[in-house]
């Protein structure tokens, strides 16, 4: 439900057994608080934006126009977490000769947060990626990949938890099956384990032992596959779990003009999103709480 129209609801509603009279509906509406956030995925080493003579995306994209809507859209609400949904890397000239350098730096400039990790991470092996990771002031996520004894060992988190405005809000990755996408050599030692597992565990964890407020997950899972329904994606993700209230995804570039809801093993909605690729879009979706979430808003953003 939209914000101007949850107002206008609770005139006559009871919200949580409270029952809220007209008079108290604007000291209400000023307790909310409100959590903003805004994502991307599959960005893909584009650090400029598309020429002007781009017969799709002219003067689309790019970082400095990225910085910039971030930094305007964090003035209205300081309250922002910023995420990425995998593939920072490969698809430009940046990343083949500085290796995933300036991504990182630009990301970190930027104020991300966290982001999981794509297949395209691995395009220069385990020990290349885990020595960029220095470049990055963020957390880089992932729950279902295993890294003992690899380069990467104590350098990816499970999950990250935020503590925004006195919101706990709870932040796992996924990543998808490497084998096929990426050359073995390039991930040995890493192992795939099933998201659905996983997730349940994660989740567990960060709703009953550490009480978040919001879950989200970073999935590079795609978001569905036509051609064959049981291949794991965000839409299954959302249907076989609990108390995932986002899924910010990637991999399939998957252009939503707005997130879709489905429901989950408990009826409940869950909200899924993609931006596309290439940086042409940023993802913003605002979370309104009281004691619990009460309603959302989202858009998603030509840069």
């Amino acid at each position: 439900m939209k914000r101007r129209n949850f107002l206008k609801h609770v005139k006559s509603s009871t919200i949580f057994g409270l029952t809220l009279p007209l008079t108290g509906l604007s000291t209400y509406s000023n307790s909310l608080k409100k959590i903003t956030i805004l994502h991307t995925n599959d960005v893909h080493s584009h650090i400029d934006p598309f020429p002007e003579n781009d017969p799709i995306n002219p003067n689309s994209g790019g970082v400095v126009a990225r910085s910039n809507l971030i930094n305007s859209l964090k003035k209205e609400n300081p309250n922002t977490l910023i995420l990425d949904a995998g593939d920072v890397f490969q698809g430009t000239p940046y990343f083949n000769f500085f290796e995933g350098e300036v991504e990182l730096k630009l990301m970190s400039k930027m104020g991300y947060n966290a982001s999981t990790l794509g297949n395209h991470e691995f395009d220069n092996g385990i020990e290349k990626l885990a020595k960029s990771l220095k470049y990055a002031n963020f957390s880089f996520l992932n729950s279902n990949y295993t890294f003992n004894n690899t380069a990467l060992e104590n350098k990816i988190d499970r999950y990250k938890i935020f503590n925004i405005d006195d919101v706990k809000i709870g932040v796992f990755g996924l990543g998808i099956e490497l084998n096929g996408l990426v050359e073995k050599k390039l991930y040995k030692g890493i192992n795939y384990l099933d998201p659905i597992e996983i997730s349940t565990d994660i989740i567990n964890k960060l709703k009953f032992n550490h009480n978040c407020d919001l879950i989200i997950c970073l999935s590079h899972l795609g978001f569905s596959y036509s051609k064959d329904k049981n291949i794991m994606c965000d839409l299954l993700l959302a249907k076989k779990t609990r108390n995932i209230d986002l899924i910010i995804g990637g991999h399939t570039h998957t252009f939503l003009k707005k997130p879709i809801e489905t429901k989950n093993l408990d009826d409940k909605n869950v909200l899924i999103n993609q931006v596309g690729c290439f940086g042409i879009n940023l993802g913003k979706i605002d979370f309104y709480f009281s004691n619990n979430i009460i309603e959302e808003s989202s858009e998603n953003i030509k840069v």
